[in-house]
């Protein structure tokens, strides 16, 4: 396996994660292509939220929300 491809740490997540995660990179997709989209900072802490939640709740692993933080959210370790 690739250490650099962590994708793995996504599968088996919460359906209500997966369905944030998709919200959040519809967000992107506008926000990249300057879109105006006014929604864009419910649709971060809502993910933000629901990886936490779902940390917690022992639902996905530490490495797990670290990864999608990073992925989804764009945020960095020192974040």
């Amino acid at each position: 396996m690739n250490k650099d491809n962590q994708s793995y740490l996504e599968d088996n997540i919460p359906d209500f994660l997966v369905k944030s995660i998709k919200r959040m990179a519809i967000a992107w997709d506008k926000i990249d292509s300057d879109e105006e989209y006014t929604l864009w900072d419910a649709d971060f802490c809502e993910l933000q939220s629901d990886i936490n939640v779902a940390e917690v709740e022992q639902l996905i692993s530490p490495a797990q929300a670290n990864y999608i933080r990073k992925k989804h959210l764009r945020m960095k370790e020192d974040d």
